[in-house]
């Protein structure tokens, strides 16, 4: 995530048949020079990447970042060139103009939702609500003239859960094992309940410098027992569209 990754672990994960989205990193201060290199890079990545099987999306842009400061014309207009200019490059996959937040022109709706369980659970029910700029999120699922227009809907950030007295910085916060699981679960059902979202990625596998909302360590010491983790995983991966709990 937020970075390109070297051209031999994409190697291996061909080999697994691991797949994995082929995302940039981005600037935090916009200038045109800033926006400049960023087109350059982007397409340099995507011209060298494309031909990595285990690559399965297109993420040029991040939450915005580097373009909180600009008007809304400028934002617009970076996104949908990074977007139009990623599908010629590589017309194989989906491209996500600007993962989880502010759409342009996009092949997936992805979607950051740190929320409580029980909200992820009232928001998800239907589309309406989910892609609902006044449903409550801190910005806006599409920039203003766009919207959704069939494309998947991807709860691509959720979770970000570390346990108390850890240190680092997380989305929130449980006080031991048992409630670390329970809570995972209770986040994970609430997004296979009934409604549009298509699949969902949890913040995270494992604790990253000072993010602390792991479910494993820095080094990869389990939070929870992973058995019980497993099952909570592996009931969302058998689960039928449309089936419920």
């Amino acid at each position: 995530h937020q970075k390109v990754e070297d051209p031999r672990w994409l190697y291996w994960a061909d080999r697994l048949g691991f797949l994995v989205w082929g995302e940039m990193a981005n600037f935090h201060q916009y200038s045109q020079d800033a926006e400049r290199r960023l087109v350059a890079e982007w397409r340099a990545v995507v011209e060298r990447d494309r031909d990595h099987p285990s690559i399965v999306a297109w993420v040029p842009e991040n939450e915005s970042f580097g373009l909180q400061d600009i008007d809304d014309a400028t934002r617009s207009r970076l996104l949908l060139g990074l977007y139009h200019l990623t599908g010629r490059l590589d017309g194989t996959r989906p491209v996500v103009s600007n993962d989880g937040e502010r759409h342009a022109k996009t092949d997936l709706c992805t979607l950051h939702d740190y929320s409580a369980p029980e909200l992820l659970a009232r928001r998800y029910r239907s589309l309406e609500v989910a892609i609902d700029p006044d449903a409550g999120r801190p910005q806006p699922p599409y920039l203003a003239g766009y919207g959704h227009r069939g494309e998947p809907v991807i709860v691509s950030e959720f979770g970000g859960v570390r346990l108390s007295n850890s240190g680092g910085w997380a989305h929130g916060e449980v006080k031991g094992p048992a409630q670390l699981l329970e809570t995972y679960r209770a986040q994970v059902e609430a997004l296979l309940d009934p409604g549009p979202v298509e699949g969902f990625c949890y913040t995270q596998l494992t604790d990253v410098e000072q993010e602390r909302n792991g479910l494993l360590t820095f080094d990869r010491r389990p939070k929870a027992e992973p058995a019980l983790l497993r099952a909570v995983t592996q009931t969302a991966k058998l689960r039928r569209p449309g089936e419920s709990r």
